[in-house]
């Protein structure tokens, strides 16, 4: 058997928050992971549509993001992003 070649191997204490709100359209339940991982940033799961990304301020301001990650309409990625700045 080789041997595994870890990068890292990290235990931490991490505060996650899970919140539920509806949008115009669409309803998003969201699993906010905060750790001192990622440079401040926040891992944020939508655990309807399965999909996550690792997302601070400066993601929030880039045109598209959300729209990608989350397969979103600009619409609901509009309203996905003006929730996350009130908490990132």
């Amino acid at each position: 058997m080789t041997e595994r070649f870890y990068l890292y191997d990290d235990t931490e204490q991490t505060k996650t928050r899970f919140i539920s709100f509806m949008g115009e359209n669409q309803r998003f339940d969201l699993a906010i992971t905060s750790t001192t991982k990622h440079y401040g940033k926040h891992l944020v799961l939508d655990m309807l549509s399965h999909r996550f990304a690792i997302i601070g301020q400066d993601d929030l301001e880039e045109p598209g993001y959300l729209e990608h990650i989350y397969k979103l309409s600009e619409e609901d990625a509009a309203e996905l992003r003006s929730f996350l700045s009130e908490i990132i």
